[in-house]
């Protein structure tokens, strides 16, 4: 008994709870729980090692990033073996699209084991992915490509990637609508114009011009949400002229 409570008692030193959440988070041991612990740390606790060095989940999430598009790109090459350059890119992008990120963060609901000095709620939603690949970056710090590559299957792959789906899927309606565009020899601009909103949050409105015509406008708030809106709603409206 004696030996067991030895067991329990380093185990609970390394890391407690969070040695264990993380755990099933992973399916599989962490080796190095200090690392998992720097994947959650936020630069506003401003820590530093002995050498002076930033600990936070920066440099990990950097790593995650090169990581998972890694393995993204070559269960692609292996799995279309027709696709060229430019349609392999295209679908990794979708993949690792921003937004997918965010939802992969937020459905393992990651923030909750972060350590920060800001209210959580202050977060952007950005925040999810960002802890995603910083996990992700921990895993092959610890484990190496083996552990990482199977985390990706069993989290992203799997559950997410449909071939399919994804051809049909756009990440972007404004890069969508300036490639129509180009290709198509046609004028186009994003003018930003008053809004007369009451919102308590300030917000942009965008006009979009093709040839000189405005053929969508959109409200939010950011100028760049404000565009994408706009340009997903030309989209639909011009759906039947674009063919890219």
């Amino acid at each position: 008994m004696s030996v067991i409570r030895n067991i329990l008692n380093s185990r609970s030193s390394k890391g407690g709870n969070f040695f264990i959440e993380i755990q099933k988070i992973l399916g599989f041991k962490p080796k190095n729980i200090n690392l998992y612990k720097k994947a959650f740390t936020h630069r506003s606790l401003n820590q530093k090692d002995e050498a002076g060095n930033a600990i936070n989940f920066e440099r990990l999430e950097f790593l995650g990033d090169a990581m998972l598009s890694a393995v993204i790109a070559a269960y692609l090459f292996k799995t279309v073996p027709g696709g060229n350059e430019g349609y392999l890119t295209k679908m990794r992008s979708k993949v690792v699209s921003r937004k997918h990120l965010n939802e992969l963060g937020k459905d393992l609901n990651l923030i909750s084991h972060v350590h920060t000095n800001i209210p959580k709620e202050q977060f952007g939603v950005n925040i999810h992915g960002n802890l995603f690949e910083a996990l992700i970056g921990a895993i092959y710090w610890d484990r190496g490509y083996k552990y990482c590559k199977k985390f990706i299957f069993d989290r992203v792959i799997i559950p997410y990637v449909d071939i399919e789906q994804l051809e049909g899927k756009v990440i972007s309606y404004k890069s969508l609508l300036i490639e129509w565009c180009q290709k198509t020899k046609k004028e186009f601009s994003y003018d930003v114009y008053d809004d007369s909103g009451k919102d308590e949050v300030k917000h942009f409105a965008v006009k979009l011009r093709i040839d000189d015509k405005v053929v969508a406008k959109a409200r939010a708030t950011s100028k760049k949400k404000a565009e994408e809106k706009a340009s997903k709603r030309a989209y639909y409206a011009l759906q039947t002229k674009i063919d890219i």
